[in-house]
């Protein structure tokens, strides 16, 4: 028997089992092909981006690895994008940081950045059946230092305002441009090093940048606000906390972004999804895998992503939780992290579908706490992976570990030629 006759074979009987259970494993299906996720550029180049004045990475932000092959400029990480694409179904979309524009060699400082040196992207996009969303750049920048949008220092604040503004401009630009709304992110690094006696004065000042940045108004983009445990450097203190940007986020109605890294390890993200749900517009997830905290290792099928698929699944928010992946690892094969972490992430939100919870809700309003443990348990043992090959297969990419020998080939033939 062949192999896709293998599949098929197998898929059938998963839908029979899971019938079983009150699922239809076709409209599972449906639902994921559905799925978009926010893909992010800077795994491809360690986020260096294009920029042509000495970008550096620091102040909260650091790529360790040396693997070789890493996109070079804007046609490479292109190339890389659209083969990361070829191995995963499903439409997606890519999220762009300011850094990444095509300023066609000049030198173009970040308060002076525009829609033009986007337009390049969203032009390869609409080609290729992609969004857009994008991300302020506060880091790496000769004016980055401790401090950027809570700087006591005028100059260097107003300077990081207008470059804040003028994104979300590309980001209103982009939005109606591709006929859906662009998502732009803001994450700032500023913190300090070691103590401080001065908290309120910094956090004050970052309200005022923020409602500054925030007072016009658009229609074809959303905002949305990060927060972080610390920075690299930057440990003792950091500006822009998860408390800030919450009740900011909420005084305001501003979208809440989750990185999963941003977190003390011990803290259940999945856990705030309800709470977030209750008191803002929607929330940006950045979905990363902290080993030790906010190391961004690739996304993989574990315990913290599948539960956190599930919440938002199980709350009914699809619609209003927007998916990102934010990791970028230099010590493996570039396209190989982005691929496996994609597909992980996919697989986590295939078996919260492929949760049996209509019986689970009634076991649960019936008070059959038994009842509903035990088929929780039993879910983990139904054939979630027999659907997963199907949706590879109808979905004309790899099925299983097959997209291995994908990624070789390309190492062999196109990144391994990058000197």
């Amino acid at each position: 028997m062949k192999k896709d006759e293998i599949i098929q074979k197998s898929y059938e009987i998963a839908k029979e089992r899971y019938e079983a259970v009150e699922v239809s494993v076709d409209k599972t299906i449906e639902v994921l092909e559905k799925l978009s996720l926010s893909i992010h550029c800077w795994q491809a180049d360690d986020v260096t981006g294009f920029e042509n004045f000495g970008n550096i990475n620091d102040a909260g932000i650091q790529a360790t690895g040396n693997y070789p092959g890493k996109a070079r400029n804007m046609d490479e990480l292109r190339q890389d994008i659209e083969k990361v694409l070829a191995l995963v179904g499903g439409k997606h979309r890519l999220n762009l940081h300011a850094i990444y524009g095509d300023f066609q060699r000049k030198k173009i400082d970040r308060n002076e950045i525009e829609p033009s040196h986007f337009t390049s992207w969203m032009q390869w996009a609409q080609e290729k059946g992609l969004k857009l969303d994008f991300n302020s750049t506060s880091f790496g920048h000769p004016k980055s230092g401790n401090l950027t949008l809570a700087n006591p220092d005028k100059e260097i604040r107003n300077f990081w305002i207008e470059h804040t503004k003028r994104c979300r401009l590309i980001a209103e630009e982009m939005g109606k441009f591709q006929h859906d709304p662009c998502i732009m992110n803001l994450w700032i690094h500023d913190g300090m090093k070691d103590l401080t006696v001065n908290r309120l004065l910094y956090r004050s000042i970052l309200e005022k940048s923020l409602d500054e940045i925030f007072a016009k108004g658009y229609t074809n983009m959303k905002d949305c606000i990060e927060a972080k445990l610390f920075g690299i450097g930057l440990e003792s203190y950091t500006v822009g906390s998860y408390d800030f940007y919450l009740a900011y986020g909420t005084k305001n109605q501003k979208i809440v972004t989750l990185d999963t890294g941003h977190f003390h390890l011990t803290e259940s993200v999945a856990d705030k999804i309800s709470s977030l749900l209750l008191f803002v517009p929607e929330i940006m997830l950045h979905v990363s895998r902290p080993v030790r905290w906010d190391s961004d290792h690739v996304t993989i099928l574990n315990d913290d992503v599948t539960e956190l698929a599930k919440e938002i699944v199980r709350a009914d928010a699809l619609n209003r939780v927007h998916v990102g992946l934010d990791y970028f690892d230099a010590s493996i094969n570039r396209i190989g992290a982005y691929v496996v972490g994609i597909r992980a992430t996919q697989k986590a939100f295939l078996q919260a579908l492929l949760e049996p919870l209509s019986l689970l809700r009634k076991y649960e309003d019936n008070g059959q706490y038994f009842e509903r443990l035990a088929l929780l348990e039993e879910t983990k043992n139904l054939p979630w992976n027999a659907v997963w090959d199907y949706f590879c297969l109808k979905n004309n990419v790899p099925v299983g570990e097959d997209y291995i020998a994908e990624i070789q080939q390309y190492e062999k033939n196109v990144t391994s030629k990058r000197n």
